[in-house]
């Protein structure tokens, strides 16, 4: 038990040092270091900054050792506490990304939710028009265009919420499974393998959003130091890309797991196998784990027969969708 506890010790250190205490040390050290130091008026003076940085290594607080392990401690809560705050930012941009729920949300956030779901909507409906009129290599460019503003009918204001979203409507159009009510069961019963790759899939989402919450931090610079203003952009565009990246992983795994390891939980819940997966047997999956059978008939179909029909993935519509992590 001493070596386990020391073992999990040891790795919790590693983790805040990797998620707090290096990225938050580098803040403060722009923030105070540099920001504090050359404000708007000697931006990019360099020699200015040395200067400073001399400065303070000769002050009597940084040349004696109480002094030196008072800056330690301050150094270190400090970056704990920015790594913290950057931390509940990403844990933020997590629940406006992903838009679960968004037509419960506070009266003005779900008005702006509903206006960008609309005009998302409205995009791949136009999109939707163009590929359908096309041909042969124009009609090629037009799908990809219609896909990578969503790869089914937007109903999230954002496309990292709709990619995850887009699981469970094709999940349960192809295959019949509800994945509110199935996933619950399924995700205990999975190979070590398999939900070790999810687990690190989903900590790269919330990682690439903590990535989110620094940029936002340094944004804030900028009101003392213009140029934290481009960094906080940088980092932005860099968060995005690694949000959108994961959330496509996440998806694609989630889909991969459902459908090749959902018969097997049939099959432990003493319901009658006789292939893989098909819609008959996921539908009767869901109505086994839903604790009303009526609520799974009532959902059966999240979207109307009209929307499936212009969907990006509709097999009877469209080609194989082109690759959308990049997007």
């Amino acid at each position: 038990m001493a070596d386990f506890l020391g073992e999990l010790g040891k790795k919790l250190a590693e983790r805040w040092i990797a998620m707090l205490a290096v990225p938050g040390a580098l803040y403060l050290a722009v923030a105070f270091g540099v920001a504090g130091t050359l404000g708007h008026a000697h931006a990019l003076d360099g020699r200015r900054l040395v200067g400073q940085v001399e400065a303070w290594a000769r002050s009597p607080l940084a040349s004696g050792t109480a002094g030196q392990a008072v800056l330690l401690v301050a150094l270190l809560l400090g970056a704990a506490a920015a790594g913290l705050v950057a931390q509940a930012l990403g844990s933020a941009l997590e629940v406006v990304a992903l838009s679960v729920g968004w037509r419960d949300w506070w009266r003005p956030a779900r008005a702006l939710a509903g206006h960008l779901m609309n005009r998302r909507l409205r995009r791949w409906n136009a999109a939707c028009a163009r590929y359908r009129a096309g041909s042969e290599r124009g009609s090629e460019d037009a799908y990809r265009a219609w896909s990578d503003i969503a790869v089914e009918r937007p109903d999230r204001p954002f496309w990292t919420g709709d990619r995850l979203n887009a699981t469970a409507i094709r999940l349960q159009r192809e295959t019949g499974v509800y994945l509110p009510v199935v996933w619950p069961a399924l995700w205990p019963s999975l190979p070590a393998s398999a939900s070790a790759e999810l687990t690190a899939a989903r900590a790269d989402f919330s990682r690439a959003a903590a990535l989110g919450g620094w940029a936002a931090l340094y944004a804030m610079l900028a009101v003392w130091w213009w140029p934290a203003a481009p960094l906080a952009v940088g980092i932005a565009l860099t968060a995005r890309h690694r949000l959108r990246t994961a959330a496509a992983t996440n998806a694609v795994l989630q889909e991969t797991m459902v459908r090749r390891y959902a018969a097997e939980l049939a099959r432990d819940l003493g319901l009658t196998v006789t292939g893989p997966l098909s819609k008959a047997l996921g539908t009767r999956l869901s109505a086994e784990l839903s604790t009303s059978t009526t609520a799974v008939v009532a959902t059966a179909d999240p979207v109307p027969v009209s929307r499936v029909a212009g969907s990006v993935l509709d097999p009877a519509s469209s080609p194989e969708p082109h690759a959308l992590e990049g997007s």
